[in-house]
């Protein structure tokens, strides 16, 4: 089991209208695999621990980490997070964890993601890795989200796309100006189109709030994707 280490903010910025961007140095942290998660710890001045777990979008040995938070309404971490945490302060973190959610490098086969909301952030740590890998997978990412404004890692998303790697939006809330497609959940239809056929067996990553990862997961099976090659990610309750 690793060790709790001190985190000290470098940088934290708005990323969408209620989510930011936390990068964090993190001396003595052994590095992590696209897709791993980590743990984060709060100590209040009266000695009160909160944990909570959070996705990477930096992957490697850097000492530097990247998370994104989401504030929730009841939250008892993440507004504390998203609107008060500032460059210099410090919490504890632990990890990398989990080793099934991950891309590693010498997988050849095509990969489909599909993200809703901040399930893009260890998604990103995948895409990030393949294009500094140079691997020949083709990468194809259908993302969720509520508005054009909701969409973590949009600039850097838009410059990623070309020859190894697609990208796919769905809006279920409000569209951009002129967008073909109406606002809505992802359905069959938008699976059948916009994912990766079944016959060419790709491996698909799926993350996000657990209604949205079941749905997507049960859409794939239906349509006639090995289960076995779905791998699936989540947060909220059940």
């Amino acid at each position: 089991m690793s060790a709790w280490l001190t985190a000290t903010v470098v940088a934290a910025e708005m990323a969408i209208p209620d989510g930011r961007l936390l990068t964090l140095d993190v001396p003595g942290w052994d590095g992590s695999l696209p897709g791993q998660h980590l743990d984060l710890r709060l100590t209040a001045e009266d000695g009160y621990q909160a944990v909570r777990s959070y996705s990477m979008a930096s992957y490697g040995p850097a000492g530097h980490v990247q998370l994104a938070v989401d504030r929730l309404p009841d939250g008892e971490v993440s507004p504390y997070l998203v609107e008060e945490l500032m460059p210099g302060d410090q919490f504890e973190v632990k990890g990398p964890i989990g080793r099934y959610f991950v891309w590693r490098t010498m997988q050849s086969e095509p990969v489909q993601l599909v993200a809703g909301g901040s399930g893009v952030v260890p998604l990103m740590a995948m895409i990030r890795a393949h294009d500094d890998s140079e691997s020949a997978a083709p990468f194809r990412m259908l993302y969720s989200v509520r508005s054009p404004e909701h969409a973590y890692y949009a600039g850097e998303l838009a410059t990623r796309v070309g020859e190894r790697f697609r990208l796919d939006w769905v809006y279920t809330g409000r569209t951009p100006n002129g967008w073909p497609r109406p606002p809505g959940r992802i359905d069959r239809e938008i699976v059948e189109e916009l994912i990766i056929a079944p016959g060419e067996r790709p491996t698909v990553y799926v993350c996000g709030a657990t209604g949205f990862v079941e749905a997507v997961a049960s859409l794939l099976v239906e349509l006639g994707h090995d289960p076995l090659r779905i791998k699936t990610e989540r947060y909220g309750g059940a």
